[in-house]
């Protein structure tokens, strides 16, 4: 296997993994409130995610910026915690637009550290091919969460109203997130 395939399967594996529940799980209450129809909105909204994770993944595996991993690994959940929570305010009325895009596009730049913490223990050496392979690795892991989410949020919009759909799995992620943080607290 190549290098960049190396690192395109590291990536993701990475995000899919069971052991990246905490990636899993932002990923689920992103899509939340979303229905198939929306996928343009939805789009708007991993791509800012993914911009904001591949810039601090760029500049912590550069060492232009160096996190605390405990802080960052306590971060993450809180995201995925406020991210559930903007679900449940908009429950009664949805509302999509540039705001939800930013927000995830901040929540990428705690991601990314997360996702840079992990690639710098793997690889020595020249850094341009592990850090862009990585990177797609991590977005074709995560477009294959976003479709099979929402596909799997399809079906349950059979049979309940997708804002109870959308508030009943924003609560479950945001309980478990919790749960997470509380493990995580660093001091």
């Amino acid at each position: 296997m190549t290098g960049l395939g190396l690192y395109i399967g590291m990536g993701f594996r990475h995000i899919t993994a069971i052991g990246a529940l905490d990636h899993l799980l932002f990923l689920v209450a992103l899509v939340a409130p979303y229905r198939p129809r929306d996928w343009r909105q939805l789009v708007l909204v991993a791509t800012a995610f993914t911009v904001g994770h591949s810039i601090t993944l760029a500049l912590a595996v550069t060492n232009v910026v160096r996190l605390p991993t405990a802080l960052i690994e306590f971060l993450i959940p809180l995201t995925i915690v406020a991210a559930a929570v903007g679900n449940l305010r908009q429950a009664s009325t949805p509302r999509f637009g540039w705001h939800r895009a930013m927000l995830a596009g901040g929540f990428g730049l705690i991601h990314g550290a997360g996702f840079a913490n992990f690639l710098r223990s793997m690889f020595f050496g020249p850094i341009a091919l592990p850090l862009v392979s990585f990177n797609i690795g991590i977005e074709l892991g995560q477009l294959v969460i976003i479709i099979a989410t929402l596909l799997l949020f399809s079906v349950a919009d059979s049979f309940v109203a997708v804002r109870r759909r959308a508030v009943l799995a924003s609560v479950i992620v945001a309980a478990w997130a919790v749960t997470m943080a509380a493990q995580r607290v660093p001091w």
